[in-house]
């Protein structure tokens, strides 16, 4: 009983340690794809990038169905 529950526990630690890292890189991600994209002026390059790193996770996923979500549908036209 005890064994199982610490199996439990073990499995908790290792699932919210993976998920941690796939968001980190989810971030990671989102920031590369901001550096490296075009955009109309630097001003709007400037401030993703500063969103993405003041508002860590939320403005990832902000930038991602803001500007790369928008940038899908564009290619497929």
């Amino acid at each position: 009983m005890v064994t199982q529950a610490v199996s439990f526990i073990i499995l908790m630690i290792f699932l919210m340690f993976a998920l941690v890292f796939l968001l980190f890189a989810f971030w990671i991600w989102m920031i590369v794809d901001c550096a490296k994209r075009k955009f109309k002026n630097d001003n709007e390059k400037i401030v993703w990038i500063l969103v993405l790193i003041f508002l860590s996770l939320l403005g990832a996923v902000i930038y991602y169905f803001a500007i790369k979500i928008q940038d899908k549908g564009k290619v497929k036209k």
